[in-house]
């Protein structure tokens, strides 16, 4: 799973999968869905994210993997 924000559009993609998305789905405002060819969600966009999400602060627990940080 990755979290990728950017700035100058103020939004915020969570890539579940790395499937590639064939249909979108907006389920609230500027809340997307994506999916892949077999109906499975693959990726989440936020427009306006830093209205929607805290994104000062991101906290990870339990997670079964290795965690990687990339500053850009």
């Amino acid at each position: 799973m990755k979290l990728n924000y950017y700035p100058e559009t103020d939004s915020l993609y969570i890539d579940l999968s790395e499937k590639t998305s064939v249909e979108s789905k907006e389920i609230s405002d500027g809340i997307v869905l994506d999916y892949d060819a077999d109906g499975s969600l693959v990726g989440i966009d936020i427009d306006n994210a830093s209205r929607k999400v805290q994104l000062k602060e991101l906290i990870l627990s339990r997670l079964p993997s290795d965690v990687h940080t990339v500053v850009a």
